[in-house]
């Protein structure tokens, strides 16, 4: 009997127990509704500490301005503003309310007081239970709002945690909490782990506590800054890199076809821009019209269809106005700038002369952060990686199959390729059209780094003449090293001299480069350069 009574206690101990903390988390929502601003700081951590699993959802919407209460019965819940009224939704979901007023609902207010704590609440509790991301997430949130309060648990997280790039971000929690000491014994280790951080937290707080405690430790700090600084500059000088790279990404899209054209044909095809435009507005149809609901497909599907499009009316352009002008460079030159004022005229009357934006697939959204200086847009990886792609694949086009064979034959001695049967007319219209449908393949891959508008080519087709004049007319590996060179040297240009002088300034110099060496960099022999 005595076991048998104490099991109902125990029992009764824990209803009560449990009883007791859904009060307090009951009573802690009616304080974030009814209480001031000292009350809420209670209520939160009460919110944060009861395991609830809304708990976290909570806390977040309260950050975010999305929690609400409903003013007729004092019922909390989220709220989301469509067409100037708000849908209203319970907590537990259970009750739903669409179109009510702005003055039927309230938003949970918070300072900038409350908004700290609760990224502490929220980080804390994603370091003890999230996914890794979350976790991570959340270490490398608390960065900026750590304090002594907030040891014990990153100690607690750290002795569960098993992924080390999370212990790391851990521990460099700790260590700022750590500097703030004039305990040698204490901020010396601590320097040491923010030292090898490039977290731009990390270097605030070293530069705020810089003259603050015994002269050693301010040398010691002064010391750490200089070698974080100069970690940081050499990690900006990398990513410079990387965004030259992706820009010469673009203009090796942009000018190869216009080598593989002017180096077999000699035509100064002023509407190759229009050609990069109308890729570019073809990704936007398919995504917008075609397949709206795909967008992660829609690009992949956009590549061939754009080479297809812009390929066609490369070879309309030939067969119906370029074949006449064969020998007469600067009538060409005018007629085909003509076309392109017709062909962005016609993009202005059929879609309207605004810009238009086309939306990044998940796939290619985001970065990869090397480090704290150090990030990569997946977006840009992605088209430096298809530039390359594409750029193998017309050395493979023009070396290993017979249409390259005839565009060879052609470009080092037309009337021999015509005696020896080869369809030079033919040859021409369908390298007019490869080099316009790759053109449309640099629109496709500009659609993802910038709005598509009328005038898209036109701030790329000068770059492309340059890049094939630098690198060798019709060469195409000349191209390549030309229009990596070009887009790097421009990165590296346009912070010092700003981005119109840092144009005019690789234009001097290709000039001057040319003067020396009129063919470019690699000397392509045939028609094209020796006529």
């Amino acid at each position: 009997m005595k076991i048998v009574h104490r099991l109902m206690l125990l029992v009764l101990g824990a209803v009560l127990s449990v009883s007791s903390l859904a009060d307090e988390y009951s009573d802690a929502l009616n304080t974030l509704i009814k209480g001031n601003f000292k009350e809420k700081a209670k209520a939160v951590e009460v919110i944060a500490a009861s395991g609830n699993e809304q708990s976290v959802v909570i806390l977040e919407s309260m950050l975010e301005g999305n929690l609400f209460y409903r003013r007729s019965d004092n019922l909390l819940g989220f709220a989301e503003l469509v067409d100037k009224k708000y849908n209203f939704k319970s907590l537990d979901g259970t009750e739903t309310e669409e179109g009510l007023g702005k003055r039927k609902v309230k938003k949970v207010s918070v300072n900038n007081s409350l908004r700290k704590q609760l990224r502490g609440l929220i980080a804390g509790l994603q370091l003890i239970s999230g996914t890794k991301a979350q976790r991570k997430d959340a270490a490398l949130n608390m960065l900026s709002t750590v304090d002594e309060s907030m040891v014990p648990l990153l100690n607690s997280a750290l002795k569960q945690e098993k992924e080390n790039s999370i212990k790391k971000l851990l521990m460099l929690n700790i260590a700022m909490v750590d500097i703030d000491s004039n305990d040698e014994k204490i901020w010396q280790p601590a320097l040491s782990t923010l030292r090898s951080s490039l977290e731009s937290d990390v270097r605030n707080k070293l530069v705020s506590i810089q003259e603050v405690g015994p002269e050693e430790k301010q040398q010691a700090i002064t010391d750490a800054l200089q070698s974080i600084e100069g970690k940081v500059n050499f990690y900006g000088g990398v990513e410079n890199i990387f965004f030259g790279l992706s820009l010469g990404s673009v203009l090796l899209l942009a000018a190869v076809g216009l080598a593989i054209t002017f180096g077999v044909m000699g035509v100064i095809n002023m509407a190759h821009g229009e050609m990069i435009m109308l890729g570019a507005y073809t990704t936007f149809v398919i995504q917008t019209y075609v397949m709206p609901n795909w967008v992660d497909g829609s690009v992949l599907v956009a590549i061939p269809v754009a080479f297809m499009v812009t390929g066609a009316f490369g070879i309309l352009i030939e067969r119906t106005v370029i074949r006449y002008l064969y020998g007469r460079p600067l009538e060409t030159l005018l007629a085909t700038f003509g076309l392109s004022l017709i062909l962005q005229q016609l993009v202005r009357t059929v879609f309207s002369p605004l810009n238009q934006s086309v939306a990044t697939p998940s796939w290619m959204s985001g970065s990869w952060a090397v480090n704290g200086a150090l990030s990569l847009t997946y977006n840009r990886l992605y088209i430096i990686g298809f530039s390359l792609l594409v750029f193998i694949g017309l050395i493979f086009l023009l070396r290993r199959t017979y249409f390259g064979l005839q565009m060879r034959a052609v470009t080092q001695n037309r009337p021999m390729a015509s005696s020896m049967g080869i369809r030079t007319g033919w040859v021409d219209a369908l390298t007019f059209g490869l080099g316009s449908g790759v053109a449309g393949i640099a629109g496709v891959a500009l659609s993802q780094l910038t709005n598509v508008g009328p005038n898209l080519g036109q701030g790329y087709i000068i770059d492309s003449f340059m890049v094939v004049v630098f690198g060798g007319v019709g060469n195409l590996w000349g191209t390549l090293v030309a229009a990596f060179s070009l887009g790097v040297v421009n990165k590296f240009l346009e912070p010092v001299a700003g981005a119109v002088l840092a144009k005019i300034l690789v234009l001097i110099f290709i000039i001057l480069f040319i003067q020396k060496r009129p063919r470019g960099m690699f000397a392509l022999k045939g028609r094209a350069v020796d006529g």
